[in-house]
């Protein structure tokens, strides 16, 4: 309820403080964004039971409030909350105790509040899906007036170090944006994760196709986009010569996904976080073991990467499983599936 309005000053602060620590911890945009106004529902409940400081909160009052959200209408659609609004209520209870005990405003335990069963759908694409979107990024586009021949082709370099990133190596949105060239071991293949969330570090490998897509679009063409101006970041925006967004970069592969000409792409729901999804259902096809990929996408557990045993093999691109929540870690390993070139360059104009 973004509408709800805290009476009690130190709470209206304590939500503050609670979305910049979730920003501060490298969080997703949405996260950011989603998660203060269940916490700020869970403080105007503390206020109308007469609690007027964060230390007098206690697991007891966390129980009452879940069975009052259980109870409680949905006041759009008419009946009771459905599980998965419950367990977006449960994540951000987590996630404001975590953070009541880590910044040292309160020694609470974590709530046992167990998630509700729910469906969550998964979307991903097959590899003749992930192919189409790397020859999409050689086909001739509608270029804007004053736009050269050399721009052109260093966005579409980019394009193609975009999949490298964000498919070929399974980074997380916040992950891929924030690298910088000097992340990118090229001698040994690896890629250096400074920034996950939680600020957890790990290294994923490269394959050989992918490296020479990154390496093609920070030697040859990145330059261009940069226009003799300096900056450490790999994905730059032309139009301002600086970091790219991850809004940005999710327009970029919307536009890939049109350039296909395929229905049954255009018809996914699509962003940088379905290429992960992606690359972990493949190498799962692959037969890669469980544990590898769950240090190559940065889990800290298998119950994480277990979502991805319950996806079909077939061409539909759409399943449903448990909900879960990711958690972070992990170490190189070398057996990652690659994409030959040969089999793009057969139609690629």
């Amino acid at each position: 309820m973004r509408n709800l309005v805290l009476s009690n000053m130190s709470f209206r602060y304590l939500e503050k403080s609670f979305t910049e620590w979730l920003d501060v911890q490298g969080y997703a945009e949405s996260t950011v964004y989603r998660l203060p106004p269940h916490v700020r529902e869970l403080l105007h409940y503390l206020e109308r039971q007469g609690v007027s400081q964060i230390k007098e909160l206690n697991i007891r009052h966390i129980e009452s409030y879940y069975q009052q959200l259980k109870e409680r209408s949905n006041q759009r659609r008419g009946g009771s909350l459905s599980n998965g609004h419950l367990n977006k209520h449960i994540q951000a209870i987590r996630r404001f105790t975590e953070y009541l005990r880590k910044v040292g405003r309160l020694e609470i335990p974590e709530p046992r509040l167990e998630n509700e069963e729910t469906e969550h759908k998964i979307v991903f694409l097959t590899v003749d899906e992930i192919q189409q979107l790397f020859k999409a990024t050689y086909q001739q586009p509608h270029k804007k007036p004053n736009t050269t021949d050399a721009v052109v082709e260093a966005i579409q370099a980019r394009d193609r170090a975009m999949l490298a990133i964000f498919y070929g190596c399974g980074l997380r949105r916040n992950e891929g944006v924030e690298l910088d060239v000097n992340d990118i071991n090229f001698d040994r293949s690896i890629l250096h994760v400074r920034k996950g969330k939680n600020y957890k570090e790990r290294f994923v490998p490269i394959s050989k196709t992918n490296l020479k897509y990154l390496t093609q679009y920070i030697y040859d063409y990145r330059g261009e986009l940069l226009k003799g101006r300096k900056n450490e970041a790999i994905f730059i925006s032309y139009q301002h010569n600086r970091r790219m967004k991850g809004q940005s970069l999710a327009v970029r592969l919307k536009l890939l996904q049109h350039q296909t000409g395929d229905l049954d792409i255009q018809e996914k729901e699509i962003g940088l976080h379905t290429l992960r999804h992606s690359i972990a259902t493949h190498l799962l096809q692959a037969g890669m073991k469980l544990g590898s990929i769950s240090r190559f996408l940065g889990h800290s557990s298998l119950e994480s990467t277990q979502i991805y045993t319950h996806l079909p093999t077939g061409k539909a691109g759409v399943v449903a499983v448990e909900q879960d929540q990711p958690h972070h870690g992990g170490q190189a390993f070398s057996n990652i599936i690659t994409y030959e070139s040969g089999r793009l360059s057969e139609d690629e104009f």
